[in-house]
């Protein structure tokens, strides 16, 4: 006799990668921790199909308690700790150190087309995602150029929280996303609140500006290989 579940489910994770086979009970517990979110694509074998988690009917029930209105600047309750871990930066912090940055954090829900931050205005926050894509651009006229596109786990706008400049692009929703704002007054208090979680945060987020610096430099050097070697 089978002992599978009258069903299962396998969900897509924002690594591109399927994770299960679980059943209802566990895909619940998933939904709690915020593992699974509204959008998250989940293949349900009694329907042989792929949808978004929002339109299976056992589990429209668990997102209507949670999420709110998709509209831009939209905040949504807390963050549990699963949550926060799908940011790369925060993925070696403890559930309890999650758990107390979160008191310092704003999710909203962004709408496709949103500006999130414009170009020239002054810096005053951060920001995580947790799911969606967005981009930076820079407009001449009505021309559009795409410097880089953020996926989920990816942070923008981090040099604000040091210097308070002016924003260097505009950073636009491609698609309806969710993402997490730390200001630069709200960081200000984690520093003076809580130096003992503002450190392993300053020390991730270092990391990641000298990852992008040390890119950005073995980009310039192919640019001024490729330039040396051109005729003349």
């Amino acid at each position: 006799m089978s002992s599978e579940p009258a069903d299962f489910y396998f969900i897509w994770g924002i690594d591109e990668c399927s994770y299960g086979p679980v059943d209802l009970a566990i895909l619940v517990n998933w939904i709690k921790d915020e593992r699974v979110l509204p959008d998250t694509w989940v293949f349900q074998r009694g329907q042989n199909s792929w949808r978004p988690a929002r339109e299976i009917p056992e589990l429209k029930m668990f997102f209507s308690r949670t999420t709110t209105t998709a509209t831009s600047g939209t905040t949504q309750p807390n963050m549990t700790p699963g949550a926060l871990r799908r940011v790369k930066i925060l993925a070696e912090l403890s559930d309890t150190q999650l758990a107390h940055l979160s008191d310092y954090l704003e999710k909203q829900r962004v709408t496709q087309w949103s500006v999130v931050v414009r170009q020239g205005e002054k810096g005053d926050a951060m920001y995580f995602i947790l799911e969606g894509e967005l981009r930076a651009r820079v407009m001449a006229g009505e021309r559009e150029t795409i410097l880089c596109t953020f996926g989920p786990g990816e942070i923008f706008g981090d040099m604000a929280l040091f210097d308070h400049g002016p924003r260097s692009a505009d950073v636009v929703a491609n698609v309806d996303s969710t993402v997490v704002k730390l200001s630069a007054a709200q960081f200000e208090r984690l520093t003076k609140e809580a130096p003992a979680l503002a450190a392993p945060f300053l020390q991730a987020t270092a990391r990641t500006l000298t990852a992008r610096i040390r890119a950005d430099n073995k980009r310039l050097d192919r640019v001024t290989q490729q330039f040396s070697a051109s005729p003349r």
